[in-house]
């Protein structure tokens, strides 16, 4: 077995910002002009009205401010919102490869290696663009690595899912270093016509180079000292659009074809969980949240990282116990940790620990414990 270090990492950041109050703005002329358009059914009592937002409804609720998008245009169009993408050749690079490529060689360049030192990519994401041929296997043919790369998706855990399995790779030889990318581009899976998730996802993509610490040559680099995974179903986040549904002759706009949540009970519900996960981990290895550095949390809900860093250490973590980067980027699901980790890691001193953490749709809680060499 060998020693296993996070040696690098990437982001690459969607080239366009919406803010809250142009969000709105778009949004609420949506609402004004389906109101007008169905007054008489609104009227009747067999439609219900859209009730217009607000940028304090969206802060409060979310803690987001504003987020990055691949495509503003469209998704602030009142008549279309959603973002609106040009078809590519298949003999071109796919949009979710481009990005991921980005961010891949930022995080070579930052670990001071070559994509041919690489002979593992994994891309894990919360949706793929297609089924076939892998994301990452297209990723690995761009960035000219060699070895072998799969797909993944466990939904916003997908990050610290892939993680582990670049991690035991390394560690038992099959692999002597892997590149873990996290394409995420929300705003094409989110239904921006719902007041009530309307604001949660932004554009981005992160990536991470694991490799063996006997060869790693990186000035900054994270021993794994442990990884944890935990799924337990539950269908309060679902989406349920699929390669089945023209079978099942469904109309594609149909609204479960979309990102939705039971936001209250996923509070309710994955908050403690998350809580528990991490402490028990921590446990196992040794260690304690009073004694953890930093916790780099998902970046779903800030109420929800409020409350679990609350049961974490008794008191609510302060910035610096557990940075939030939902304000900017907005919900960017498995990247989220990964963005705080990325952002929020060059003050450490050598032997702290810090834990990454994810949790979301499954429900599904990966944790991975670093400490700084």
């Amino acid at each position: 077995m060998h020693n296993v270090v996070i040696s690098g990492t990437g982001l690459w950041v969607a080239p366009e910002i919406i803010s809250n109050e142009e969000l709105v703005q778009a949004f609420n002329a949506y609402a004004r002009r389906f109101n007008e358009e169905n007054a008489a059914a609104i009227a009747a009592g067999t439609t219900a009205a859209v009730a217009e937002s607000s940028a304090d409804f969206i802060e409060k609720a979310s803690g987001i401010k504003r987020r990055y998008v691949v495509d503003k245009a469209g998704v602030l169009d009142p008549t279309r919102m959603r973002p609106q993408f040009a078809p590519r050749a298949d003999d071109e690079l796919s949009l979710q490869a481009e990005i991921g490529v980005a961010a891949a060689r930022d995080a070579l360049r930052a670990a001071g290696r070559e994509a041919a030192d690489i002979d593992m990519v994994i891309c894990a994401a919360s949706n793929m663009q297609r089924p076939y041929p892998a994301m990452a296997v297209e990723i690995q043919g761009a960035l000219g690595a060699g070895g072998y790369a799969f797909d993944m998706n466990v939904a916003c855990s997908s990050a610290t899912f892939g993680l582990e399995q670049a991690i035991n790779a390394v560690k038992t030889g099959s692999a002597r270093a892997a590149l873990v990318i996290n394409p995420e581009i929300c705003s094409a899976h989110l239904a921006w016509e719902d007041r009530d998730c309307h604001f949660i996802f932004g554009d981005v993509c992160t990536a991470l180079l694991v490799e063996r610490a006997d060869s790693a040559v990186s000035e900054t680099q994270w021993e794994v000292l442990g990884t944890k995974l935990a799924t337990s179903f539950s269908n309060n986040i679902r989406n349920n659009a699929g390669f089945l549904s023209r079978c099942e002759d469904r109309n594609p706009a149909d609204r479960d074809q979309l990102f939705r949540q039971e936001g209250r009970k996923v509070f309710k519900e994955v908050c403690p969980m998350a809580a528990e996960h991490i402490s028990s981990h921590l446990a196992a290895l040794g260690h304690t949240p009073a004694g953890t550095r930093r916790f780099w949390l998902h970046q779903a809900n800030l109420a929800m990282n409020q409350l679990i860093g609350k049961r974490l250490l008794g008191h609510e973590a302060s910035a610096d116990e557990a940075p939030v980067i939902l304000d900017e980027f907005a919900n960017t699901a498995s990247a989220g940790s990964i963005i705080a980790f990325h952002r929020h890691n060059a003050d450490f001193k050598k032997g702290e620990i810090g834990v990454i953490c994810s949790f979301g749709a499954g429900y599904s809680i990966g944790s991975v414990i670093v400490r700084r060499q």
